[in-house]
């Protein structure tokens, strides 16, 4: 058992909420969902928190970073209701997490360099309609060595949005679209699943192309740093918030 909850000194609300920006209502609430430890009440109601409780409340601001408010709620509810061993899988469980997004940003940028190597978004103009650019499906399915087939299930997939030649309704698929194909082309080469892609591909388009999207991967990969500290420190903080309780 840990220690009694409310040895240490008494603060109020208040006491808590100062120094966090947060309202005398948030700590209620906070309480009230698990976050903090149960407290104590005066004869008139009044709640009595202890050091205790500030820190529970240092541990679950400083998981919030890495974890996100549910998680970080959740792994404070498993604490005090003494399933320590499911907090730690939901820690476990937010590390996977950054370690994925990691992998992730990684095939990305591998398959921008293998676009690089093969002349990115070039595109075989032989295989492309008269005097309007781009490519027919047959051609750019040959030079990605993919099925005429599965470029279609790209497109009702939406990674890739060919535009259709007025005349004849055959797809036509521009620099972008070419881009788009050779990145799922690659992405799907390292294992990812279409469901996976999508957001990516959306990276792309938003960025505006690929010489955007690697400077918006720099700051991908920078966050996906700051998270990693963030874990870290959420880590240490509830540490010491466990040592506290014995």
């Amino acid at each position: 058992m840990g220690r009694n909850l409310q040895t240490g000194g008494r603060l109020r609300p208040i006491d808590l909420a100062r120094g966090h920006g947060l309202s005398t209502q948030a700590v209620r609430n906070y309480e009230e969902a698990g976050v903090l430890p149960a407290a104590a009440r005066t004869a008139h109601g009044h709640r009595i928190y202890t050091p205790l409780h500030a820190a529970a409340l240092r541990a679950f601001l400083a998981l919030l970073p890495g974890h996100g408010h549910s998680a970080a709620a959740s792994i404070m509810r498993a604490v005090h209701g003494g399933a320590t061993g499911e907090a730690f899988r939901l820690i476990d469980e937010g590390h996977a997490r950054l370690l994925e997004d990691r992998r992730t940003l990684d095939a990305v940028e591998r398959a921008l360099r293998d676009l690089d190597s093969s002349g990115r978004g070039a595109q075989d103009r032989a295989g492309g309609p008269p005097g309007h650019g781009g490519m027919f499906i047959g051609p750019l399915a040959g030079s990605l060595g993919v099925r005429p087939a599965t470029l279609r299930v790209w497109e009702r997939a939406g990674l890739v949005q060919p535009r259709r030649e007025p005349r004849t309704g055959y797809r036509v698929y521009d620099e972008a679209a070419v881009r788009d194909a050779r990145l799922v082309h690659q992405l799907r080469r390292g294992g990812y699943l279409l469901e996976q892609i999508a957001p990516l591909i959306a990276r792309v388009r938003t960025a505006g192309g690929l010489e955007p999207l690697r400077g918006a991967l720099d700051d991908w990969r920078a966050r996906l740093a700051g998270r990693g500290r963030a874990l870290l420190a959420g880590a240490a903080e509830l540490d010491a918030y466990l040592r506290e309780r014995g």
